[in-house]
């Protein structure tokens, strides 16, 4: 009798044993079948719908920089896209990440800049490059105008930045000014926005005394805001989502190795994060508004971006 009850306890046991190992077997494997179709989903987007390259822009060099944790310069493209007409760009910024120190930079370029486009052999505001050739001349009209080499671009819509934000479920940003524009009333200090207030937030532009700087500025700190929360996203219910927003409304040189990599490698570039505006003076010329940025302030952005002492 003793023998039989030890007997059934024993297969009893083992039975036990065998559906624990078999239910977290289920869920190991469902679990690591989620995470392939996300990277699966990342891969075949970036590759098939964002990866777009441009002329100006040796990637093979880039490359070899990212393997040898070299400091990057990516030119960010804010684009009002609308349908046939790809439009200007409505925000250029120069990103730089040194990940030796764990450092990251954002220079706006102010949109109405006078300079050379390249490929066109005229002056204009530096933000018509991209109507004129997309973002290949808008590359390399920045490297010209800076005089500094770019590794990568990333063009955004910025109709699709309401999809981001709401994607993330909202941002934080620190609001200097007060105003009301009807819809959204912001406040002092700390400012919690959803992707519809994101938008308000960076186009307003007639209640602020600095005018187009100062929108400048709220989108800097709009992109700050997206890489804080996104790099603090726990649930990764939301990826695959956030990936179909990036899809439609994001183009780039990079490829899904380059994005792994650059996420490996500069991802604590962003623990000390600076920014700085482009200035100059405001004039007409022939009717039209330019904004005249001396030799001087190129040179200092162009150390600003390089490392290199200029003395200013």
């Amino acid at each position: 009798m003793d023998q039989k009850r030890t007997s059934k306890k024993t297969k009893k046991k083992s039975l036990w044993l065998k559906v624990s190992i078999a239910v977290i077997l289920i869920l190991v494997l469902s679990v690591g079948g989620y995470a392939y179709s996300i990277y699966h989903n990342a891969k075949t987007t970036l590759n098939d719908k964002m990866h777009e390259p441009v002329k100006a822009i040796d990637t093979k060099k880039t490359k070899v920089k990212i393997k040898d944790a070299e400091v990057l310069n990516v030119l960010l493209l804010g684009v009002d896209e609308r349908e046939n007409d790809k439009g200007r760009s409505d925000a250029m910024m120069v990103l730089t990440l040194d990940p030796k120190n764990d450092k990251m930079q954002l220079v706006s370029i102010p949109r109405d800049t006078r300079t050379e486009i390249v490929g066109k052999g005229f002056e204009d505001k530096i933000n018509h490059a991209y109507a004129f050739g997309g973002s290949d001349m808008a590359v390399a009209t920045v490297e010209n105008f800076l005089n500094i080499d770019l590794d990568y671009y990333v063009r955004m819509n910025m109709e699709g930045l309401e999809e981001v934000v709401n994607q993330l479920g909202s941002i934080t940003v620190y609001n200097d000014i007060a105003w009301d524009d009807g819809k959204y009333e912001f406040g002092f200090g700390p400012t919690d926005m959803d992707g519809d207030k994101t938008m308000h937030f960076v186009r307003m532009r007639k209640q602020d005394p600095d005018g187009d700087f100062g929108r400048t500025k709220r989108q800097r700190q709009v992109i700050q805001g997206i890489v804080n929360k996104g790099a603090s996203v726990s649930s990764v219910t939301k990826i695959n989502g956030m990936i179909d927003v990036l899809g439609n409304n994001m183009a780039t040189n990079m490829d899904f190795s380059d994005m792994k990599n650059m996420l490996s490698q500069y991802k604590n570039t962003r623990k000390n994060f600076t920014d700085y505006q482009m200035k100059g003076t405001g004039t007409k010329l022939d009717g039209i508004y330019y904004l005249i940025v001396a030799d001087e302030e190129v040179e200092k952005v162009h150390g600003m971006i390089t490392g290199v002492e200029t003395g200013i």
